[in-house]
């Protein structure tokens, strides 16, 4: 799942230097997000209709 991190600063006082992050910037990790997507396009190239099969709704459910 990717994190988001959101740093403002409202306080209405000087800028903070040397954090190294401007007000507003966001930092997202989609390292997980970018393997696990790489596994499902892998699986689909091999197996998508056994995939697509297994999802299939039976009965309403």
């Amino acid at each position: 799942m990717a994190q988001e991190q959101i740093n403002t600063h409202s306080d209405g006082g000087s800028d903070e230097e040397g954090t190294g992050q401007e007000a507003g910037q966001v930092n997202v990790n989609t390292a997980g997000t970018d393997d696990l997507l790489d596994e499902i396009d892998s699986l689909l190239d091999n197996n998508a209709e056994e995939f697509v099969r297994s999802y299939v709704q039976k009965g309403g459910q």
